[in-house]
């Protein structure tokens, strides 16, 4: 075992992988080195409630983490996250290596709990309460990265019937805009080209209590304007908060790329109703619409549940119906399953599992389907690639690297010069080949013409308010508009 050592393991979704990324750079900057789980002091096992079976997989964690570890006492051990949150002190056993409990709110004093938690091996901490408003953590600095994502609020006000993330990351916090867009410059500065916001439901930033004016159309209008940025994605949107603004947004600010993760979760409308999304399959459709109009090579992914309680075939073939409509580049699509103390788990009229894997299975042929069809057309295309690293495909002789281009399909391709770094750089190429998800790719010289189109999306916005990112109150979708 190596002396302030430590080791995070992660699952879920990118901000359990941007709160990993803080938690790792803040226990550096205090001093602690990284290890191999084997060799650790503290192992952090950072958690995700939503897929199937959570507490089994933290289980299976912690059970590997003991076997490596010899279930040397000395070793702490702390699960941080949703199921942290949802089990509490469950967690804890007599003789256990977990000493410490993080939740989402918790994480901010996350590395002085762990300091202290060394210092004192007979000690637990539990930090599962929930705050008030955003707690604000501590600047970090790391290594380059060519896309920084930064979190701009945190938690969820909509208690859709299956979820069970308001339950563990709480209601809606908002960032303050001059956080978030202090932490946007410090990670341009460190060399990010693209950045991505995080959130729960990133179109509702603002509107909870702890707003302070900013509006998300206006927010992405500061964000763009930032020196040095090439790219500004976001992730998630919620149907029902995508204001006309927000639409807008995809024509007025260059920098947007014409690719949204737009979650659907069901075509039919009587499931969507039971599940509380708060929009039908019109309204989706219009918000579709108006996104095509703003940039007709806007790209859209989702994310759909099949086997919802009370889904009947009818409803499924609904789903696949709004598949087909959408035209959805990509889905992340999985079968239903209860999370407690939501609403759907008292349900009544549960799926046969069978009948829900038949009708993933389905789902999921059309979409790969749809994504192979849309990613041959690609071919011949020139685009731009953000370069993010080497690539795992690498042939003899040659150096292979992977990156990105504006719809966020990946790109593999081969550079001359196999002693220089592309990482990070931004390379014009032509489409080559298409795979199953990804696609081939060969340099191409001069600027290329979808990256001019790309560019010529829309000025950056110059009439912004005083407050830069205030603006007005949203406009949404209506059936029919």
């Amino acid at each position: 075992m190596i002396d302030k050592s430590f080791h995070i393991i992660t699952f879920g979704c990118q901000m359990n992988a941007n709160d990993s990324r803080w938690l790792a750079l803040s226990l550096e900057d205090r001093g602690f080195v990284r290890a191999e789980a084997a060799d650790a002091q503290v192992v952090v096992i950072n958690t995700c409630s939503v897929r199937e079976k959570p507490e089994q997989k933290v289980a299976s964690a912690l059970d590997g983490v003991r076997r490596v570890t010899r279930g040397d006492p000395r070793v702490l051990v702390a699960v941080a996250g949703c199921v942290a949150q949802q089990m509490g002190g469950k967690l804890f056993s007599p003789g256990g290596q977990v000493r410490l409990l993080i939740g989402s709110d918790g994480l901010v004093r996350a590395p002085g709990a762990i300091e202290q938690l060394l210092a004192e091996p007979e000690l637990r901490l539990s930090l599962l309460d929930f705050t008030d408003s955003y707690e604000e953590r501590g600047q970090v600095r790391g290594a380059p990265v060519p896309v920084a994502r930064v979190t701009i609020m945190q938690g969820c006000d909509n208690f859709c019937a299956y979820c069970i993330v308001p339950f563990t990351r709480g209601r809606q916090k908002s960032r303050a805009a001059a956080s978030v867009l202090e932490e946007c410059r410090a990670r341009l500065k460190e060399g990010a080209r693209e950045i991505c916001l995080l959130g729960q439901n990133v179109n509702a930033y603002g509107l909870d209590r702890h707003g302070d004016g900013s509006t998300f159309a206006g927010l992405l209008a500061c964000v763009a304007a930032l020196p040095g940025l090439a790219r500004l994605r976001y992730v998630t949107p919620h149907p029902k908060d995508m204001g006309l603004e927000d639409v807008s947004a995809f024509g007025d600010l260059a920098p947007l790329c014409p690719r949204l993760h737009l979650p659907l979760q069901s075509g039919s409308d009587t499931v969507l109703k039971r599940m509380g999304r708060k929009y039908d399959s019109r309204d989706f459709l219009n918000l579709v619409e108006r996104l095509r109009k703003t940039r007709p090579d806007m790209a859209l992914g989702t994310d759909i549940i099949v086997g919802f309680p009370g889904e009947s075939e009818k409803d499924f073939g609904d789903t696949l119906n709004m598949v087909h409509a959408c035209e959805f580049v990509s889905s992340f699509s999985f079968c239903y399953s209860d999370r407690p103390g939501t609403r759907a788990a008292l349900f009544p009229d549960k799926v046969d599992p069978a009948v829900s894997r038949e009708r993933l299975a389905r789902l999921q042929s059309l979409q790969d389907a749809l994504t192979r069809r849309l990613l041959e057309k690609r071919v011949g295309q020139k685009t731009e690639i953000l370069i993010e690293g080497r690539s795992r495909r690498q042939e003899a002789g040659k150096t292979s690297w992977q990156g990105r281009d504006p719809y966020g399909v990946p790109v593999h391709l081969v550079l001359s010069g196999n002693t220089e770094d592309y990482t990070g750089k931004m390379v014009p190429v032509i489409i080559t080949q298409s795979k199953k998800y990804t696609l081939m790719a060969q340099q191409a010289g001069g600027l290329c013409a979808e990256q001019s189109n790309f560019e010529k999306a829309g000025p950056l916005r110059k009439d912004l308010p005083a407050n830069p990112c205030a603006g007005k109150a949203k406009k949404n979708f209506t059936p029919g508009a």
